[in-house]
């Protein structure tokens, strides 16, 4: 606050700080001698209040007015405040017609070496207008100031903006009088988005508002939909990157999204031939901070979905959102390979490539106790049967699953088991499903009823019954031992009930074995080929 002499002028500014002034003021601003004169028409009290709303700079801007009227018109102007001065003189109509080399013309006069200033000059400056940026923006000197920046980045860079006037015809102009140079518009095969590739000025630029950084886009045309330049969408990412380690960034993502939107859009238009796969996936889950839209979201998951086959378990354990009590985002991966499996592009290799991804996916997300067996499922049951030669890896996983669920019903547990294909079992897999507690009684019968064929054909293999030999005999001596072993491991369960049923289909299938052997037997012993076996060869007792 200012205090001048007794009688004049209470002005309170933005509802902040209230300045004493003599009418001195209005002898520089149109604006404050319009508001004095109507002010006394209203009242007669001497000491009267003016409020002001809306001042650029507040009480700042307005102090320094007041420094420049009573200096006679005159104040040291600078690169760190003659954004201010110009806006304030702008805001009261400091004007020539009010009083001779004003406040307005000297500002203005400042701003006619703009383009000879220094980088670092430009950015003070510019830097200054964020606090009155709405009023700086409105009376277009923002504009003005960003296009002396590009002015001098395209003085200074062999592949970026470049003025109009020494541009070849043939690149398309931006609204502001800029256009792109043909360098900027390739994309080439080497370049990611992690290459050390970023430009001099991009770590200058990270200290701007969002606000501003969108202004610089709008101004090279390349906002949202329209960006197409490999070289912004970089600088945004890196901006963007920059920026988000602040919390501020954090708390205020729609001021990012319009950014996050853009970067994208660049990201899109070059994907095939500047970004990896791993590249995509980095960029979804870090514009994903930052109030990403759905159409943007949707068109970089299309992207990723169609190259799925190329991630590594590592690139698709994204992290949950907070709102989210899972671990991981398992949203996410169902959607990319719901894309993935309707590509147009999926082959046998490909698809069997997912196939394997998916099922190390399962068994790193199974432990989590805040996953719901429907998205357990759904991962599991995402891919069509083809994509798996084995269903082992799904059984484990299933496996860690109902130990990290033991709360799960009868039925529920059953549900789970309808993803795997039994055929698809190995007979390991099958014995291990068959001993374990935390299986079903019914899951573990429809397994070992889907080995049976594999089971024949171990035993009796594909020759015939009459040109077996002795060592044929001892292998299925031991194959019905191996059987009767399978049995007893069975005994071992807890479940006596599932133990009965277990036991029931494996005394039919040892039945069958005795049958086939006798008529083996009967035709050795008919042809004269060998002798009865001896008692100690007898078959193994049932019970």
């Amino acid at each position: 606050m200012l205090h001048l002499y007794d009688g004049g002028l209470y002005i309170h500014v933005n509802g902040q700080q209230t300045f004493f002034l003599s009418e001195i003021v209005s002898a520089y601003s149109r604006k404050l001698r319009k508001i004095i004169k109507n002010q006394k028409r209203r009242t007669l009290i001497k000491n009267s209040t003016i409020e002001i709303h809306g001042f650029p700079g507040g009480p700042d801007g307005f102090e320094l007015v007041c420094r420049f009227c009573y200096n006679n018109g005159k104040i040291p102007i600078t690169v760190s405040n003659v954004s201010l001065l110009h806006c304030c003189a702008v805001f009261l109509g400091m004007t020539e017609k009010v009083a001779s080399f004003n406040l307005l013309q000297q500002t203005e006069t400042f701003f006619e070496g703009m383009f000879y200033w220094s980088w670092s000059d430009l950015i003070v400056s510019l830097k200054n207008c964020e606090s009155f940026y709405a009023y700086a923006d409105s009376i277009g000197l923002t504009e003005k100031l960003i296009c002396a920046l590009l002015e001098n980045i395209a003085q200074n860079s062999d592949t970026n903006l470049i003025p109009s006037s020494s541009s070849s015809s043939s690149s398309p102009e931006t609204p502001s009088g800029f256009r792109f140079s043909s360098s900027t518009r390739t994309t080439p095969e080497s370049i990611k988005p992690f290459s050390s590739t970023k430009q001099w000025w991009f770590e200058d630029l990270t200290i701007f508002a969002p606000l501003i950084i969108e202004k610089v886009i709008k101004i090279l045309g390349s906002y949202g939909s329209d960006n197409n330049s490999l070289v912004l969408t970089r600088f945004i990412l890196y901006y963007m990157k920059s920026r988000g380690q602040s919390k501020d960034a954090l708390n205020s993502r729609s001021a990012y999204s319009g950014l996050a939107d853009t970067a994208v859009y660049g990201v899109i238009s070059m994907a095939e031939s500047a970004f990896s796969c791993r590249g995509l996936l980095w960029v979804l889950r870090f514009v994903s901070n930052f109030g990403l839209s759905n159409n943007c979201r949707d068109g970089l998951e299309r992207l990723i979905g169609g190259l799925l086959e190329q991630t590594t378990l590592d690139d698709l354990l994204v992290s949950a959102r907070h709102e989210h009590r899972c671990v991981y985002d398992v949203n996410l991966v169902l959607r990319l390979i719901k894309v993935f499996v309707h590509s147009e592009r999926v082959s046998a290799q490909k698809i069997k490539k997912v196939g394997a991804l998916v099922d190390m996916y399962l068994r790193e997300i199974a432990p989590d106790h805040n996953l719901k067996m429907s998205k357990f499922l759904g991962v599991a049951e995402s891919l069509p049967d083809c994509a798996r030669d084995s269903f082992d890896g799904v059984y484990r996983a299933i496996d860690i699953y109902l130990e990290s669920h033991p709360t799960l019903s009868f039925d529920e547990r059953s549900r789970l088991f309808q993803c795997l294909n039994y055929e698809k079992l190995s007979l390991e897999a099958c014995k291990d499903l068959a001993k374990n507690p935390r299986i079903p009684a019914n899951v573990s019968i429809q397994a070992l009823k889907s080995q049976k064929p594999k089971f024949q054909e171990q035993e009796f293999g594909s020759g015939s019954p009459s040109k077996s030999t002795d060592s044929q005999m001892v292998m299925t001596h031991k194959d019905v031992d191996e059987s009767r072993s399978f049995s007893q491991e069975m005994m071992i369960s807890e479940d006596v009930e599932l133990n009965m049923q277990r036991m029931q289909w494996r005394m039919e299938e040892l039945e069958k074995v005795c049958r086939d052997m006798k008529g083996q037997m009967s035709r050795f012993v008919r042809d004269n080929v060998m002798e009865p076996p001896p008692s100690n060869r007898a078959l193994p007792r049932l019970c």
